[in-house]
């Protein structure tokens, strides 16, 4: 198969198209001829050599999926309401930037209906992240406040409908007016330009000094000191990326007396079982919301994984590299040649 590498950490050049043996199901998994494969903030720091891979996991970067089951024992595949034939979007630990990959069954979920392949491969790493992180870990309810940082990111994007969907009302930071502007679109009540503005004094403002309830940070580092400040009572932080890097000071006296939680989480080591039941409850609650059209995947670029003026080229260097220049509002994602 046709699988794209990283030849050696570095830039987004680094990527290039390589042959590998076509990946095996075992046990409890299946094989998916791959259409679409999302690119990820992860893969990123994969490439650079900031992301090891978990034991046991391929080498060949990409966390989500959308695609064709091709193999698989055919009873586990009933077990779990899935035939050969069907189309799937999946959670994958490593391996999808190729042309077939294996996934866990337990973390596959067919499209949501209407949804085309570009579009589903952008919903696993993103909607699972959100969903396990804001509603899980931080319990966002009904009528509360959510701020999350980077709203115009694929995370951001998420978070935005998802948060709006649930009845919370939402405040998002963004690098810029335009991407405020499309934070607003997406459902955000208040869009903060983190380049022009102060997020905290802004927020303060915003909420007549309560402050908020829920923070999804992918940024931490400074970030975390101002955020405790303007939480609210009993507020909670969600620390999922730490691009603002991992050392961090803050009033440890305010935590105490506004009985704040902070917490974190990464997705990608951790085991089937715990993933099985983010995708069991993204396909209860998450999906029907897709398919009434009240959260929409946001793509705004794809790249075709071969480069077809270059036997070892690939679109994912461009992808990359357009992650990196964070002009993107939404999903990047990586298309193969079966892609609908």
């Amino acid at each position: 198969m046709k699988a794209v590498e990283i030849s050696s950490y570095g830039g987004p050049e680094v990527l290039r198209l390589g042959q590998r043996p076509d990946p095996a199901p075992a046990p409890g998994e299946l094989l998916i001829r791959v259409a679409a494969s999302g690119i990820n903030r992860p893969d990123v720091f994969q490439r650079t050599g900031n992301y090891p891979v978990p034991p046991g996991a391929s080498d060949i970067p990409g966390l989500e999926v959308a695609g064709t089951i091709v193999a698989g024992d055919e009873a586990e595949l009933a077990r779990a309401g899935l035939r050969l034939g069907d189309k799937v979007c999946a959670l994958v630990a490593g391996g999808g930037y190729a042309e077939l990959c294996t996934a866990p069954i337990a973390q596959c979920l067919p499209y949501p209906k209407g949804l085309s392949d570009v579009e589903a491969a952008s919903l696993p790493e993103t909607f699972f992240t959100v969903w396990s992180n804001v509603f899980d870990r931080c319990h966002l309810r009904a009528g509360e406040t959510l701020l999350i940082q980077g709203g115009s990111s694929g995370i951001g994007v998420t978070a935005i409908q998802l948060a709006k969907a649930m009845g919370a009302r939402v405040i998002a930071t963004a690098g810029s007016d335009d991407k405020c502007a499309a934070c607003i679109q997406l459902g955000a009540e208040h869009a903060i330009n983190y380049k022009t503005q102060d997020f905290k004094e802004e927020v303060k403002r915003l909420t007549d000094g309560k402050g908020v309830d829920v923070i999804l940070d992918m940024v931490g580092g400074s970030y975390v000191a101002r955020e405790v400040e303007i939480l609210a009572e009993d507020g909670r932080i969600a620390i999922i990326a730490v691009q603002g890097g991992v050392k961090s000071e803050f009033n440890a006296g305010l935590v105490l007396r506004k009985r704040l939680t902070i917490t974190g989480s990464t997705l990608r080591p951790r085991p089937i079982a715990f993933k099985q039941a983010i995708a069991q409850a993204c396909l209860k609650n998450i999906w029907p919301l897709i398919e009434a059209g009240r959260v929409k995947p946001v793509i705004h670029s794809t790249f075709p994984a071969v480069d077809p003026g270059d036997p070892t080229g690939s679109g994912a260097a461009g992808a990359h590299a357009l992650m990196e220049s964070n002009q993107h509002i939404g999903k990047i994602v990586l298309t193969w040649e079966s892609a609908a």
